[in-house]
Protein backbone atom coordinates (compact mmCIF):
# COMPACT_ATOMS: atom_id res chain seq x y z
CA UNK A 1 0.00 0.00 0.00
CA UNK A 2 0.99 3.60 -0.51
CA UNK A 3 -0.95 6.31 1.31
CA UNK A 4 -3.84 3.87 1.75
CA UNK A 5 -3.89 2.98 -1.93
CA UNK A 6 -3.38 -0.52 -3.34
CA UNK A 7 -0.30 -0.78 -5.54
CA UNK A 8 -0.32 -3.35 -8.34
CA UNK A 9 2.57 -3.99 -10.72
CA UNK A 10 1.61 -5.43 -14.09
CA UNK A 11 4.05 -7.36 -16.26
CA UNK A 12 3.13 -7.98 -19.91
CA UNK A 13 5.30 -11.02 -20.59
CA UNK A 14 6.50 -12.89 -23.64
CA UNK A 15 9.37 -15.40 -23.43
CA UNK A 16 10.53 -13.77 -20.19
CA UNK A 17 11.59 -16.90 -18.31
CA UNK A 18 15.24 -15.85 -18.06
CA UNK A 19 14.55 -12.53 -16.33
CA UNK A 20 11.08 -12.75 -14.75
CA UNK A 21 12.16 -13.94 -11.29
CA UNK A 22 14.93 -11.34 -11.07
CA UNK A 23 12.55 -8.56 -12.00
CA UNK A 24 9.88 -9.81 -9.59
CA UNK A 25 12.35 -10.01 -6.68
CA UNK A 26 13.40 -6.40 -7.15
CA UNK A 27 9.77 -5.29 -7.51
CA UNK A 28 8.89 -6.85 -4.16
CA UNK A 29 12.04 -5.43 -2.55
CA UNK A 30 10.41 -2.00 -2.86
CA UNK A 31 8.02 -2.99 0.00
CA UNK A 32 4.97 -1.08 -1.24
CA UNK A 33 3.70 -3.47 -3.92
CA UNK A 34 0.59 -5.40 -2.88
CA UNK A 35 0.25 -7.63 -5.92
CA UNK A 36 1.92 -8.51 -9.20
CA UNK A 37 -0.03 -9.47 -12.31
CA UNK A 38 1.77 -11.39 -15.04
CA UNK A 39 0.04 -11.84 -18.39
CA UNK A 40 1.87 -14.35 -20.57
CA UNK A 41 1.15 -13.78 -24.25
CA UNK A 42 1.52 -17.45 -25.25
CA UNK A 43 5.25 -17.68 -24.58
CA UNK A 44 7.27 -20.55 -25.99
CA UNK A 45 9.34 -20.87 -22.82
CA UNK A 46 8.64 -21.44 -19.10
CA UNK A 47 7.27 -17.96 -18.38
CA UNK A 48 3.90 -19.15 -17.07
CA UNK A 49 5.38 -21.92 -14.92
CA UNK A 50 7.85 -19.53 -13.28
CA UNK A 51 5.19 -16.85 -12.76
CA UNK A 52 2.84 -19.28 -11.01
CA UNK A 53 5.53 -20.01 -8.41
CA UNK A 54 5.82 -16.34 -7.39
CA UNK A 55 3.97 -15.25 -4.21
CA UNK A 56 1.25 -12.59 -4.41
CA UNK A 57 1.10 -13.01 -8.17
CA UNK A 58 -1.95 -13.37 -10.39
CA UNK A 59 -1.04 -15.18 -13.61
CA UNK A 60 -3.08 -15.09 -16.79
CA UNK A 61 -1.99 -16.84 -19.98
CA UNK A 62 -3.32 -16.04 -23.43
CA UNK A 63 -4.04 -19.28 -25.31
CA UNK A 64 -2.50 -17.72 -28.42
CA UNK A 65 -0.25 -14.75 -29.06
CA UNK A 66 -2.37 -11.59 -29.29
CA UNK A 67 0.29 -8.89 -29.39
CA UNK A 68 1.88 -6.43 -26.99
CA UNK A 69 -1.05 -4.04 -26.97
CA UNK A 70 -3.58 -6.81 -26.36
CA UNK A 71 -1.39 -8.07 -23.51
CA UNK A 72 -1.52 -4.66 -21.86
CA UNK A 73 -5.29 -4.46 -22.27
CA UNK A 74 -5.58 -7.69 -20.29
CA UNK A 75 -3.10 -6.41 -17.70
CA UNK A 76 -5.01 -3.20 -17.03
CA UNK A 77 -8.38 -4.95 -16.97
CA UNK A 78 -7.15 -7.44 -14.38
CA UNK A 79 -5.48 -4.72 -12.31
CA UNK A 80 -8.74 -2.79 -12.08
CA UNK A 81 -10.68 -5.96 -11.27
CA UNK A 82 -8.21 -6.65 -8.45
CA UNK A 83 -8.87 -3.24 -6.93
CA UNK A 84 -5.62 -1.53 -7.90
CA UNK A 85 -5.44 2.20 -7.13
CA UNK A 86 -1.92 2.72 -8.45
CA UNK A 87 -1.01 0.53 -11.41
CA UNK A 88 2.60 0.39 -12.57
CA UNK A 89 3.80 -1.41 -15.68
CA UNK A 90 7.24 -2.99 -15.40
CA UNK A 91 8.58 -5.10 -18.24
CA UNK A 92 9.73 -8.49 -16.92
CA UNK A 93 12.89 -8.43 -19.06
CA UNK A 94 14.71 -6.30 -16.44
CA UNK A 95 15.41 -3.49 -18.89
CA UNK A 96 13.87 -0.95 -16.49
CA UNK A 97 14.88 -0.94 -12.84
CA UNK A 98 11.98 -1.55 -10.42
CA UNK A 99 13.75 0.67 -7.87
CA UNK A 100 11.81 3.66 -9.21
CA UNK A 101 8.47 2.16 -8.17
CA UNK A 102 8.26 4.07 -4.83
CA UNK A 103 8.99 7.40 -6.53
CA UNK A 104 6.45 6.84 -9.28
CA UNK A 105 3.83 5.54 -6.84
CA UNK A 106 4.27 8.59 -4.61
CA UNK A 107 3.58 10.97 -7.48
CA UNK A 108 0.35 9.11 -8.24
CA UNK A 109 -0.63 8.36 -4.64
CA UNK A 110 -0.28 11.97 -3.49
CA UNK A 111 -2.54 13.20 -6.25
CA UNK A 112 0.14 15.14 -8.14
CA UNK A 113 -0.24 13.30 -11.42
CA UNK A 114 -2.43 10.62 -12.97
CA UNK A 115 0.39 9.33 -15.20
CA UNK A 116 4.14 9.04 -14.66
CA UNK A 117 6.64 7.81 -17.25
CA UNK A 118 10.12 6.46 -16.62
CA UNK A 119 12.21 8.26 -19.25
CA UNK A 120 15.35 6.72 -20.71
CA UNK A 121 16.27 10.04 -22.33
CA UNK A 122 16.37 12.32 -19.28
CA UNK A 123 19.91 12.25 -17.92
CA UNK A 124 21.30 10.59 -21.05
CA UNK A 125 20.85 7.05 -19.78
CA UNK A 126 19.65 5.55 -23.06
CA UNK A 127 23.02 5.45 -24.81
CA UNK A 128 24.83 4.72 -21.55
CA UNK A 129 22.58 1.72 -21.04
CA UNK A 130 23.36 0.36 -24.48
CA UNK A 131 20.48 1.60 -26.64
CA UNK A 132 21.51 1.19 -30.31
CA UNK A 133 22.33 4.54 -31.89
CA UNK A 134 19.77 4.09 -34.69
CA UNK A 135 17.05 3.57 -32.09
CA UNK A 136 18.20 6.60 -30.14
CA UNK A 137 18.13 8.84 -33.23
CA UNK A 138 14.71 7.59 -34.33
CA UNK A 139 13.42 8.06 -30.75
CA UNK A 140 14.55 11.68 -30.70
CA UNK A 141 13.12 12.48 -34.15
CA UNK A 142 9.77 10.83 -33.39
CA UNK A 143 9.54 12.57 -30.02
CA UNK A 144 10.20 15.98 -31.58
CA UNK A 145 7.48 15.48 -34.18
CA UNK A 146 5.02 14.12 -31.63
CA UNK A 147 5.59 17.01 -29.25
CA UNK A 148 4.75 19.41 -32.08
CA UNK A 149 1.61 17.54 -33.16
CA UNK A 150 0.37 16.63 -29.67
CA UNK A 151 1.25 19.96 -28.08
CA UNK A 152 3.30 18.38 -25.29
CA UNK A 153 6.89 18.59 -24.04
CA UNK A 154 7.81 15.03 -23.16
CA UNK A 155 11.38 13.76 -23.37
CA UNK A 156 10.14 10.51 -24.96
CA UNK A 157 6.93 8.66 -25.82
CA UNK A 158 8.35 5.19 -26.20
CA UNK A 159 9.22 4.02 -22.70
CA UNK A 160 7.58 0.87 -21.37
CA UNK A 161 7.87 1.98 -17.73
CA UNK A 162 4.61 3.67 -16.75
CA UNK A 163 2.44 4.36 -13.71
CA UNK A 164 -1.25 5.27 -13.72
CA UNK A 165 -4.01 6.14 -11.30
CA UNK A 166 -7.12 3.99 -11.24
CA UNK A 167 -9.25 7.01 -12.11
CA UNK A 168 -7.26 7.63 -15.30
CA UNK A 169 -7.45 4.03 -16.48
CA UNK A 170 -11.21 4.04 -15.91
CA UNK A 171 -11.54 7.23 -17.93
CA UNK A 172 -9.80 6.27 -21.18
CA UNK A 173 -11.08 3.59 -23.54
CA UNK A 174 -8.15 1.28 -24.26
CA UNK A 175 -10.29 -1.04 -26.37
CA UNK A 176 -10.06 1.47 -29.21
CA UNK A 177 -6.29 1.05 -29.43
CA UNK A 178 -4.11 -1.30 -31.46
CA UNK A 179 -3.17 -4.78 -30.23
CA UNK A 180 0.39 -4.16 -31.45
CA UNK A 181 3.29 -2.04 -30.18
CA UNK A 182 1.76 1.31 -31.20
CA UNK A 183 -0.70 0.78 -28.33
CA UNK A 184 1.81 2.48 -26.02
CA UNK A 185 1.83 5.62 -28.13
CA UNK A 186 -1.92 5.70 -28.59
CA UNK A 187 -2.42 5.47 -24.85
CA UNK A 188 -0.26 8.54 -24.21
CA UNK A 189 -2.14 10.44 -26.91
CA UNK A 190 -5.45 9.53 -25.24
CA UNK A 191 -4.18 10.77 -21.88
CA UNK A 192 -3.11 14.09 -23.40
CA UNK A 193 -6.45 14.33 -25.22
CA UNK A 194 -8.21 13.93 -21.86
CA UNK A 195 -6.30 16.96 -20.58
CA UNK A 196 -3.98 15.26 -18.09
CA UNK A 197 -0.43 16.35 -17.36
CA UNK A 198 2.17 13.60 -17.66
CA UNK A 199 5.17 13.50 -15.33
CA UNK A 200 8.54 11.96 -16.14
CA UNK A 201 11.33 10.58 -13.96
CA UNK A 202 14.85 9.76 -15.06
CA UNK A 203 15.18 6.02 -15.58
CA UNK A 204 18.44 4.11 -16.16
CA UNK A 205 17.95 1.19 -18.52
CA UNK A 206 19.91 -1.86 -19.59
CA UNK A 207 20.11 -3.41 -23.04
CA UNK A 208 21.39 -6.97 -23.03
CA UNK A 209 20.73 -10.26 -24.80
CA UNK A 210 17.68 -11.26 -22.73
CA UNK A 211 16.07 -7.81 -22.89
CA UNK A 212 13.15 -7.69 -25.32
CA UNK A 213 13.46 -5.51 -28.41
CA UNK A 214 11.69 -5.22 -31.75
CA UNK A 215 13.60 -5.51 -35.01
CA UNK A 216 14.19 -2.76 -37.57
CA UNK A 217 11.20 -3.65 -39.76
CA UNK A 218 8.76 -3.61 -36.86
CA UNK A 219 10.39 -0.44 -35.53
CA UNK A 220 9.62 1.30 -38.84
CA UNK A 221 6.01 0.09 -38.67
CA UNK A 222 5.81 1.33 -35.08
CA UNK A 223 7.24 4.73 -36.00
CA UNK A 224 4.75 5.20 -38.82
CA UNK A 225 1.94 4.22 -36.45
CA UNK A 226 3.12 6.84 -33.95
CA UNK A 227 3.11 9.56 -36.60
CA UNK A 228 -0.33 8.55 -37.86
CA UNK A 229 -1.66 8.69 -34.29
CA UNK A 230 -0.19 12.16 -33.76
CA UNK A 231 -1.60 13.46 -37.04
CA UNK A 232 -5.06 12.10 -36.18
CA UNK A 233 -4.79 13.81 -32.79
CA UNK A 234 -3.94 17.18 -34.35
CA UNK A 235 -6.65 16.92 -37.00
CA UNK A 236 -9.21 15.96 -34.35
CA UNK A 237 -8.16 18.97 -32.28
CA UNK A 238 -8.74 21.17 -35.30
CA UNK A 239 -12.11 19.45 -35.82
CA UNK A 240 -11.02 18.36 -39.29
CA UNK A 241 -11.16 14.65 -38.54
CA UNK A 242 -13.44 12.38 -36.51
CA UNK A 243 -11.74 9.57 -34.62
CA UNK A 244 -13.05 7.09 -32.02
CA UNK A 245 -9.76 7.24 -30.20
CA UNK A 246 -10.21 10.98 -29.61
CA UNK A 247 -13.95 11.47 -29.02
Amino acid sequence: MYNGKKVIVIMPAYNAAATLKRTYDEVMDQKIVDQVIVVDDASRDETTRIAKALPNTLVHTHPQNKGYGANQKTCYRLALEQGGDIIIMVHPDYQYTPKLIPAMASMIGNGLYACVLGSRILGGYALKGGMPKWKYVSNRVLTMLENILLGAKLSEYHTGYRAFSRELLEKIDLSRNSDDFVFDNQMIAQILWAGHMIAEVTCPTLYFEEASSINFRRSVTYGLGCLITAVKFRLAKLKLFSCEMFP
